[in-house]
């Protein structure tokens, strides 16, 4: 991944909406979640919604696909490793172990 890549997907998530979205969309899995209700799970009104989505789109973190009348959209698992994988190689100093999460026992 390119550092302008990650710059895109990170300023993308960034915005609290475009977090809030994306996060159930990794949560409902390959499935993906219809606009409309994704919409209404986080009460969103149609047009912020699609400019949010196109953001997250640009971005390369969400992907769409047209089912009859719906369109649903899904997260880009491929483009989030992509990231994790890009912040854990350039962020930690080339060791991944210090940005592992720390385990209280």
């Amino acid at each position: 991944m390119k550092i302008e890549t990650a710059v895109v997907a990170l300023a993308a998530l960034a915005q609290e909406t475009r977090l809030s979205i994306f996060r159930l969309l990794v949560q409902a899995g390959k499935e993906g979640v219809a606009a409309g209700g994704l919409g209404e799970e986080l009460g969103i009104p149609p047009a912020t919604l699609s400019f949010h989505l196109k953001a997250l789109s640009h971005a390369g973190l969400v992907k769409s696909r047209t089912e009859g009348r719906f369109v649903i959209y899904s997260a880009n698992y491929a483009e989030m490793d992509k990231l994790i994988a890009y912040l854990t190689e350039h962020c930690c100093a080339g060791d991944a172990g210090q940005c592992a999460p720390v385990r209280k026992c």
